[in-house]
């Protein structure tokens, strides 16, 4: 195992004992602290005293002392790992009573000190520069070590002896250098541990005598096997194999980090055949020349499953058909070889044993297991990431497969297209991963019948198509991400149960999923472009009349991508009005509101007389408005008087009471008959020179004023005044209401004004009294000049 292989496993180990160790302590109350590749010289002063698990790994600290940690009364992990550390005194921690994980490797560690009262867990002193085994006989009151870690260049039995009374869990053995008198064979016979790693010096052919047998262990696994020079030096190496004939304890055997022949390599599988090892796994080999014909004697094995992981050959020419059939026939249960670069496998040559093969990662074709009938026990395949291409083919390939139950063909380059024919597949097959192929809708029509789990995701398909009649079996479904517009009903899955589509286009799901998914217990269907419109309020409803557990993700993967104005919110916040929902409801509800608000209107308009107001704002504007048109040096000729008033001399009690005094007080000028008459001069006369002088003409009209003759000649002079000056001069005011009937035919001139012009009503009400006057005003008012005096 090189320096590298061997710090990765080491980094393996160690965050699968944090894992394991932070699920014992996740009732909440650990502190982690992480001052992890820092470039830290020091350990930190500032560590809250609440701290429980603290990582202080990669950086340059080269001492430990307890003023350093003395507060950290809780401190239950500490990670000292992969630092400069040359010593290391155990009683630093006598204060830290509830540590039990300690990890000081890959440190220059020579020497330790040990105490008596620290009782660990865990303890890791691994991939140091220890000469001897760093065993105190303090080691011996550790009564709860599970994991212990060591390194030494010196193996001898004595070493193990404070410890042999221990049931340690697991042992990590790192040896260095090792040569002749340095190395006891005896040295494991007194450690007492179900599972023993022992890493071995990289970059050196394997000499070691040790008897591995020696241990009790159950689980063995062996890092860092180099015997390439000749096929003499791996002799070393497949003697430490031979004697593991005589361990019956011994089940599970793991080699790691293997440099050798081709030839060695299979002498290797051979002499683990004939022991009680149940289970052999091999990874990361790197294997040098060729492989002749070599006889492979299956009898008499223990075994029940062979894992063969990551294989590199520099040579890869010579005939490999021997090896296949040496594969092939072996009698286990349980085959994997994963990451050869494989591109061929040949059927067994008789019927085989085999229930569980598991090719992965090489580079085999549609041609795998052709017509193969010696696999007809086979219950699970995998031919995941390999260069398989038609969906066809496969189908065909599982028809010899007559108890193949699980197949796993995903992530490669399947397609499967209508014309290419029908296909058969074993009925016997329940569970099929096609997923992260490039399959399309047409898949549906390439299906096993009876099957039951079916991993479609990553794919492009676009939708399922609702003439599917072959799944009445199928329970779960995985369309996550593909292409699909709509969420399936369950009309052609009468039995599912599980659907997982999450990652796809769904916009507007449908609302009576649920309905006609009886069965199901369990939907994903979150990170969807969902389009929070009308139509998504019954989806949403539906979720929340089943089950909280059945809509997997909900509520936190269920957002709005659609209008930008919601994108997104959460579904279960999402509120649009019933009413915006429902046109039908929308106008009803419109109509009647505006039928509602114009009977309001009608009301208010009667009972304020809003109409009156109205016009007189309107006359109001349209005075003011004329009065910026007209040119200033016109308004500005020589008028004596602002108004001239004609009136009924029944009207003049109004006249002089409420007339006179609301425009005489804003110093308007005034002219009447009685005050401003020349004496002498005709009537008439004197009512031209009268309405010459005035800027306007005021007429106060009334039931009276239509009965007065010289009104109506007033009316008429101030009218043929109007049309010759091309002017607007006449106020009209309606002091009472007068019937059409009531004004005499030959007053044709009133009647047209009435008829066209707009006029002044008096308001009975006091309270508008006040708006009347300003609009009279606001139309008489104008500067005259000051005239002189004949």
């Amino acid at each position: 195992m090189t320096k590298t292989n061997s710090t990765t496993f080491h980094f393996a180990i160690i965050f699968m004992l944090i894992l394991e160790i932070k699920i014992q302590l996740s009732d909440g109350s650990e502190f982690l602290v992480d001052r992890s590749k820092r470039g830290l010289i020091h350990v930190p002063k500032d560590l809250s005293v609440k701290t429980t698990i603290l990582d202080l790994s990669q950086n340059n600290i080269s001492e430990l002392r307890t003023s350093n940690i003395l507060s950290l009364s809780k401190l239950k992990i500490l990670i000292i790992s992969h630092n400069q550390i040359q010593y290391l005194d155990l009683s630093v921690f006598k204060f830290n009573e509830e540590l039990e994980y300690l990890d000081v490797s890959n440190n220059k560690l020579k020497k330790i000190s040990c105490y008596p009262t620290v009782n660990l867990k865990h303890l890791d002193l691994s991939f140091n520069a220890f000469d001897a085994l760093p065993i105190c006989k303090e080691f011996g009151n550790m009564s709860q070590l599970e994991f212990l870690g060591l390194s030494a260049t010196q193996l001898q039995k004595s070493n193990m002896l404070p410890i042999a009374h221990l049931h340690i869990n697991k042992v990590l053995l790192i040896l260095g250098n090792i040569y002749g008198e340095k190395e006891d064979p005896e040295s494991l016979r007194d450690l007492n541990t179900e599972n023993l790693h022992i890493v071995f010096p990289t970059r050196k052919e394997f000499h070691f005598i040790l008897d591995v047998s020696a241990s009790t262990a159950v689980s063995l696994e062996l890092s860092n096997i180099k015997c390439v020079l000749d096929e003499s030096e791996c002799s070393y190496f497949l003697n430490v194999l031979s004697k593991l004939q005589k361990n019956s304890r011994l089940s599970n055997l793991t080699l790691n980090n293997i440099e050798t022949t081709w030839y060695s390599f299979i002498r290797m599988l051979q002499l683990v055949w004939h022991t009680s090892i149940k289970y052999f796994s091999i990874s990361h080999v790197k294997l040098q020349g060729h492989l002749g014909v070599i006889d492979f004697d299956y009898s008499d094995t223990s075994l029940k499953a062979l894992s063969v992981h990551q294989v590199v050959s520099d040579v890869f020419n010579f005939p490999q058909s021997h090896l296949y059939r040496i594969f092939s026939n072996m009698n286990i249960q349980n085959f994997t070889v994963s990451g050869t670069h494989m591109f061929h496998m040949v059927c067994p040559s008789q019927m085989s044993p085999f229930l569980h093969l598991d090719f992965s990662d090489n580079l085999l074709t549609d041609t795998v297991f052709n017509n193969c009938g010696t696999l007809a026990r086979l219950e699970t395949l995998s031919l995941q990431m390999n260069k398989l291409k038609q969906l066809i083919n496969i189908g065909h390939m599982t028809k010899e497969m007559k108890s193949l139950q699980q197949l796993d063909i995903s992530q490669n380059s399947l397609s499967y297209d209508e014309n290419e024919g029908y296909c058969s597949w074993t009925t016997s097959l329940l569970i099929l991963n096609l997923s992260s192929n490039i399959l399309t809708d047409s898949v549906f029509s390439c299906l096993p019948p009876r099957v039951r789990v079916l991993d479609l995701h990553n794919n492009r398909i676009t939708r399922i198509p609702e003439d599917v009649t072959s799944l009445e079996a199928l329970q779960e479904l995985n369309v996550a991400f593909n292409s699909l517009l709509h969420l399936p009903g369950c009309g052609t899955f009468s039995s599912l149960s599980v659907l997982i589509i999450d990652y796809n286009s769904i916009s507007n799901p449908s609302a009576h999923f649920f309905q006609s998914c009886q069965k199901i217990r369990s939907i994903k269907a979150g990170n969807n472009p969902f389009q929070c419109t009308c139509g998504l309020r019954e989806f949403i409803q539906s979720i929340g009349q089943v089950s909280s557990e059945v809509v997997e993700g909900w509520p936190d993967s269920y957002k709005c991508d659609y209008p930008g104005s919601y994108k997104g919110t959460l579904l279960k916040d999402f509120r649009v009005s019933p009413l915006s929902c429902n046109p039908a409801l929308l106008i009803v509800t419109i109509g009647v509101t505006g039928l509602v608000l114009a009977a309001t209107l009608t009301v208010l308009c009667i009972y304020f007389d809003l109409p009156w107001y109205l016009r007189m704002m309107c006359q109001w504007i349209q005075t003011r408005h004329r009065a910026r048109n007209i040119p200033l040096d016109k308004l500005q000729r020589a008028f004596q008087f602002h108004a001239f008033i004609s009136y009924s001399e029944h009207d003049s009690a109004w006249v002089k009471s409420e007339l006179l005094p609301n425009l005489e007080k804003e110093d308007i000028q005034i002219c009447l008959h009685e005050r401003n008459f020349v004496p002498g001069k005709s009537i008439v006369e004197n009512i031209i020179n009268c309405i010459e002088k005035s800027y306007k003409s005021i007429f106060v009209l009334s039931p009276n004023f239509v009965q007065s003759e010289w009104c109506h000649y007033e009316l008429y002079f101030a009218h043929h005044n109007l049309f010759h000056e091309g002017s607007n001069n006449l106020i009209l005011i309606l002091l009472e209401p007068i019937p059409k009937y009531s004004i005499p035919s030959n007053y044709h001139k009133l009647k047209t004004l009435m008829a066209q012009r707009t006029y002044l009503e008096w308001p009975k009400e006091k309270s508008k009294h006040g708006l009347f006057w300003a609009n009279l005003r606001a139309s008489i008012c104008i500067k005259l000049m000051e005239q002189t005096k004949e």
